[in-house]
């Protein structure tokens, strides 16, 4: 009886699941899980916005910056995977990356690019004229990232100067203007970006000396590029320290949910060098994803709620 009302279309489930394995590709290609790393710090920011110069509190505008972290860190990815596509095929470490191993075609990944650049401006358009004018420079910065291992070891800078876009973007999009607080945490999240980009990009120190790509490792060797990681996280210390004293002067009302959120990315922060040495490289994947990871939404989630608090 039951089945008499169900109508079973085959075309239309295979579509379905079609549509299911493009998105997780796509998904997989652009590594969506990693926008944990500067999200929390784009909320940050945000809120601050909010509370510190009084910006108004707009759940619609709120959803825009998430959507412009979306749209822009989707489209620096995909252009990543696109233009390394060759380099990613003769490395045995990322040969089975989404094209090289022809699960996203090169033509479709640039589309992808095109495609969340585009939502990316558009977004921009509907939070202010600000933050619409400078998206171009925004692009050029997370899209350049992926050139600059061909002629500079400094690529790791420039991937942290992408990312560090966020807390500033997120400040701006409330307030239509700089501030120092956010500019800290920006220039925080760059070194501190830089920094496990370093720790992350020993894996491949041999493959890329052997295909003329810069990186600290093959600049430095392993030992030094891991002391300029460890001190370009106590430059992220620092700034972040500086930024938190600032933000509790500015904002009576914050207490020591700051300061435990700040101090619990701090520890995690420096518990990753304890995980990597020169010659052991076996957990450069859980310093680079898990660590990072759970510093940043448990430094954002408790500063957040001190601030709406």
């Amino acid at each position: 009886m039951i089945g008499a009302f169900i109508t079973i279309n085959l075309p239309e489930i295979h579509w379905v699941l079609f549509t299911i394995y493009l998105m997780k590709n796509f998904f997989s290609l652009i590594k969506f899980s990693h926008t944990i790393f500067a999200m929390p710090f784009a909320l940050v920011g945000f809120f601050v916005g909010t509370t510190v110069v009084g910006g108004e509190l707009s759940w619609q505008k709120l959803l825009l910056v998430v959507l412009c972290m979306i749209f822009a860190r989707s489209a620096a990815m995909a252009f990543n995977r696109w233009l390394d596509r060759d380099i990613d095929a003769a490395n045995p470490r990322t040969k089975i990356r989404e094209i090289p191993a022809g699960l996203v075609s090169p033509k479709a990944a640039l589309a992808f690019v095109a495609g969340n650049s585009l939502l990316f401006v558009t977004a921009t358009w509907f939070i202010n004229p600000l933050c619409f004018w400078l998206s171009p420079v925004a692009l050029a910065v997370v899209l350049g990232y992926s050139y600059t291992k061909r002629f500079t070891w400094l690529c790791h800078a420039v991937l942290g100067l992408g990312l560090s876009l966020a807390p500033m973007g997120a400040y701006l999009a409330v307030t239509g203007q700089f501030a120092l607080i956010p500019i800290l945490y920006g220039a925080a999240v760059l070194l501190w970006v830089a920094g496990f980009d370093v720790i992350y990009a020993l894996q491949d120190e041999d493959f890329d000396r052997s295909q003329r790509l810069y990186s600290m490792p093959t600049f430095f060797g392993k030992g030094q590029a891991l002391r300029i990681s460890e001190w370009m996280h106590l430059g992220t210390a620092v700034l972040m320290i500086l930024a938190a004293r600032h933000l509790a002067s500015a904002t009576p009302q914050v207490g020591w949910l700051l300061w435990i959120g700040t101090g619990i990315f701090l520890l995690l922060l420096f518990y990753q060098h304890r995980l990597v040495k020169p010659n052991d490289l076996s957990r450069v994947n859980f310093a680079f994803f898990t660590t990072n990871g759970i510093a940043s939404i448990l430094f954002g989630t408790l500063v957040i709620i001190d601030l709406l608090m």
